[in-house]
């Protein structure tokens, strides 16, 4: 089989290659498995959907078959923002099952849950939402009258040396043990870490208030921004510019624009934990979600001794808003959004009003909270813009 990596061809505008997620090789080769199993025969090459819709084109690097299995990898390539699992090889191994049905399991080297917050079974494989539903849908749809009646399918997904490659990953940490995560909401990995990244987000902002607008909305992803149009349906589709993780480089280059009278920002409770905590450049390698900050938020907000007991402990941000939502404590995500918007301005000495929006993983509205507009001499906006890195360096 070919060693060839599997390439997204295409160029973003930047020309800058990207590359696929973990979630879309890990569709690929149970994709290829399932077939190779119900045709006995090995491919070379294998073509999935997209959630956006786009076809993607992968080189198998192994194809294996048997008449009770199928087992095909391929090779994770990361683009030009490659990372802990660029190169890694992801397989799949797809057998029958007495039941009818899809099973869907993690192999060796996929890491296992063993803590809440994720938004995944504690005890069930580190495969996040969106690549579940992909892989189940490619399978079933590659199944169809084929499969064997009364028959179902096993597809457990693997990952070579994938413990290792957690290692150098904060899964551990997150309580995910014994291998990676299979990630991914669009199936695409886009260099977000290079010049040529802010130099595309500075000309949309550009492009954006040429063609009048004035409220501008900051998100960190297509996700964050999907949900920030349906909290703001009126403004245009110009207006929302996904910065990926420079906050603090975003709010300074809008600064450059007097038409703007308005930002918004919208992101997860993760985000908002690191913002309102001083944090702008939103990388998980710059900054950490600090669980004692949180959980003295939320004694100021009322908590009970033992919810912040909890809280103090919390396994991530998202663990954390769980936890204040089954108690009822729902002002504290206001106050983060309060602390954040305030942070926000004064790091930036923005001019403009300042509004943070925490949307939960389901697209519910959380926390609110203003900032209005400063006034503040030029050598205080000098010196404060200055001191604001281009977005590569850490904070």
């Amino acid at each position: 089989m070919s060693t060839e990596t599997p390439r997204r061809r295409g160029r973003n505008r930047q020309q800058l290659r990207t590359g696929y997620t973990t979630g879309a090789n890990a569709t690929a080769a149970a994709l290829a498995a399932t077939r190779a199993l119900l045709t006995q025969a090995a491919a070379t090459t294998v073509t999935i959907r997209l959630p956006g819709g786009q076809e993607a084109p992968f080189a198998l690097h192994t194809c294996n078959f048997g008449a009770e299995f199928g087992r095909c990898s391929t090779i994770k390539d990361g683009g030009d923002d490659p990372d802990a699992t660029h190169g890694a090889e992801i397989g799949a191994t797809v057998t029958y099952t007495d039941t009818p049905g899809i099973v869907l399991a993690g192999g060796p080297g996929v890491g296992r849950v063993t803590r809440p917050g994720l938004g995944l079974e504690v005890g069930g494989p580190a495969i996040n939402p969106v690549p579940r539903q992909m892989i189940t849908e490619h399978v079933a749809a590659a199944a169809g009258a084929a499969l064997p009646a009364g028959r179902g399918l096993r597809v457990e997904i693997w990952v070579s040396g994938g413990e290792a490659i957690a290692r150098r990953t904060l899964n551990a940490r997150l309580g995910i043990i014994g291998g990676i995560s299979i990630l991914g909401t669009t199936g695409i990995v886009r260099p977000w870490s290079t010049a040529a990244y802010r130099a595309s987000v500075l000309q949309t902002i550009a492009v954006a208030v040429r063609q009048g607008a004035t409220h501008l909305v900051l998100t960190t992803g297509g996700r964050s921004e999907r949900f920030a149009r349906r909290l703001l349906p009126d403004l245009p589709e110009v207006a929302f510019i996904q910065m990926g993780e420079f906050l603090g480089w975003s709010l300074k280059t809008i600064s450059a624009y007097p038409e703007v009278v308005r930002v918004s920002v919208a992101g997860m409770v993760g985000k908002w934990a690191k913002i309102a905590q001083g944090h702008f450049h939103l990388h998980v390698s710059n900054s950490q979600v600090d669980p004692e900050f949180l959980a003295a938020l939320a004694a100021d907000c009322g908590a009970a001794p033992a919810l912040v007991a909890e809280l103090r402990v919390a396994n991530t941000a998202r663990h954390f808003q769980e936890l204040c939502l089954q108690a009822g404590l729902t002002g504290v995500f206001d106050r983060i959004c309060a602390l954040g918007a305030r942070q926000m301005r004064e790091y930036v000495k923005a001019p403009y009003a300042i509004e943070a929006l925490m949307i939960d993983f389901d697209g519910e509205l959380r926390g609110r909270a203003d900032a209005p507009g400063g006034t503040y001499s030029p050598e205080e906006v000098a010196a404060a813009h200055a001191a604001i890195p281009d977005g590569d360096e850490d904070e």
